[in-house]
């Protein structure tokens, strides 16, 4: 599987997906500061004076109508909209504002302190807590003297005595409270704004659990687009390695997105098939061993069987045998524990050949050599049944990279074979290609059916039923020993019908410049 693709990579996808989130939460939080500094601002248009007037002309006539009226609760009840902040302070000496902690500490006390000494409210100085400061007032409203106080829109300033030269022009804004025809009490509010400090007091709780929230809806929302995607594939990768650690090698995970995650799924699934592909190649390793297991159990039971009738026959010594047919069971015996060799032999022989146990020699053999060497080994056979033996070779000096021993077996187990199943005629032909020397074994016998021909090379697999021209049979090895044989050469033997009749074997070996291709 190639590289995941960059931009769908689950690491750029974090990256791009904080740097969106992080920017969507600066601009909702930027409206909500614009939100709120447009309240503030909506209110600020109006000037100090201004606003303490509608405040005092609101609180008149509440109070007009109702003597008895919490002053208290009503000035935070309909005025905590209103972000900047000011005083209410009643003759009576009850003092309340619409945001206390927006104000000086001495702010509200200076206030009163005027109003019990009957002083005019022109000028207000928070840090003497009312220990004088009107005008003319000398030394004790000199330096240390705080905002003044307007009446209407004329400010008034203290005098000029003050050695220290006038206080800072700092003022506030003062409007009377009037019931009736009587003051009784003045809404007063500093002209300059309030302090950065108070501005966040009074803003910072709104803006920090406005923050928690977005907070939260852009961690939710980078959770929900970003990783859940990623979350659900890990899971179902999750589920299927636990499904094929329980031994289901069927299971895959979900290859889609093109990201990490992908490419770990991708990974999985080979290993689920690699995995499946040797499960299926040890259970079929293992119904092989069990078959094998019958089989030999089988082929030998019937030598053996014979064997051990025909010794027991022997040794009654209630019979009295003649010694024609006590002869006679003699070779049989003999006969069957030849066959028991030659079966263990093959069995024998099989096994190191496909366990790799047996070394094989490789130098140039001649073909023509080989084909000798099998019809002087089987001449006696085809006399006796008259059966022609044709000998091709092309070119008459061809020879082959191989183990000589070993392909003469092979070479000698197919004519046997070919043998057993015809009466007319079988042919050796070799010819060199290009890439590999190819060898073949051809008789007129009946054939192989077809439902047989993909079975022929399996361990005790016999078509003798069908290929009847004779009732010999062999042990149902020598065609695995010559695949077996042939396959260490690196070649392939095959096996087919010719259309005019009969079963043709062909034997590829490559040549040692064309080595085979996986």
């Amino acid at each position: 599987m190639p590289d995941p693709v960059w931009y769908k990579s689950l690491y750029w996808r974090i990256a791009f997906g904080f740097i969106a989130m992080l920017a969507a939460l600066l601009f909702a939080q930027g409206l909500v500061v614009l939100w709120l500094t447009d309240r503030v601002v909506g209110w600020s248009a109006q000037s100090p004076q201004q606003l303490v007037t509608s405040v005092a002309a609101d609180l008149s006539t509440a109070l007009t109508r109702d003597p008895g009226l919490m002053l208290d609760s009503y000035v935070r009840d309909e005025f905590r909209h209103i972000y900047r902040p000011f005083a209410v302070v009643m003759t009576d000496g009850r003092a309340t504002s619409n945001r206390p902690n927006g104000l000086p500490p001495t702010y509200v006390r200076a206030v009163q302190q005027r109003l019990r000494r009957g002083e005019p409210l022109t000028s207000v100085d928070p840090r003497d807590g009312g220990r004088g400061g009107g005008r003319g007032g000398g030394r004790g409203g000199g330096r240390g003297a705080s905002p003044e106080i307007r009446s209407g829109d004329s400010p008034v300033r203290p005098s000029g005595n003050d050695p220290g030269g006038p206080p800072p022009p700092r003022g506030s804004a003062v409007a009377p409270i009037v019931v009736g025809d009587a003051q009784i009490g003045f809404v007063v509010i500093p002209i300059n704004p309030p302090p950065v400090f108070v501005a966040i007091r009074e803003l910072g709780p709104t803006l920090t659990w406005v923050g928690v929230v977005l907070l939260a809806i852009g961690a939710g929302s980078a959770a929900l687009l970003i990783f859940s995607p990623a979350h659900r594939r890990l899971r179902t990768l999750e589920q299927a390695a636990r499904a094929l650690g329980e031994g289901r090698t069927d299971v895959r995970a979900v290859e889609a997105g093109g990201d990490e995650v992908s490419s770990l799924a991708h990974a999985f699934n080979r290993m689920a098939d690699d995995l499946g592909a040797r499960a299926a190649a040890l259970a079929a390793s293992d119904r092989a061993r069990r078959q094998l297991l019958a089989d030999v159990s089988h082929e030998l039971m019937t030598p053996l069987a014979a064997v051990r009738g025909y010794t027991e026959t022997l040794a009654m010594p209630e019979l009295n045998l003649d010694a024609a047919t006590r002869s006679r069971y003699l070779d049989i015996i003999g006969d069957e524990t030849h066959k028991l060799e030659a079966l263990i032999g093959d069995l024998l022989d099989l096994a190191r050949l496909e366990g790799g146990g047996s070394t094989f020699t490789m130098e140039d053999v001649p073909v023509k050599e080989l084909f000798s060497r099998v019809a002087d080994r089987h001449g006696p056979a085809l006399r006796e049944r008259s059966i022609t033996l044709d000998v091709s070779v092309t070119p008459p000096d061809l020879t082959v990279r191989a183990d000589g021993q070993r392909l003469e077996q092979a070479l000698q187990n197919l004519a046997a074979n070919a043998l057993r199943h015809t009466r007319g005629r079988v042919s050796l032909a070799a010819e060199a290609t290009s890439e590999d020397t190819r060898m073949s074994v051809r008789d007129t016998g009946p054939g192989i059916p077809p439902e047989h021909l993909p079975h022929i090379f399996e361990r005790f697999y016999k078509a003798d039923a069908a290929r009847s021209a004779t009732k010999a049979s062999g042990s149902g090895l020598g065609l695995s020993i010559v695949q077996a044989i042939v396959e260490r050469h690196g070649g392939t033997v095959t096996v087919s019908n010719a259309p005019e009749g009969g079963a043709i074997f062909e034997i590829r070996i490559p040549r040692p410049d064309h080595p085979p291709s996986d």
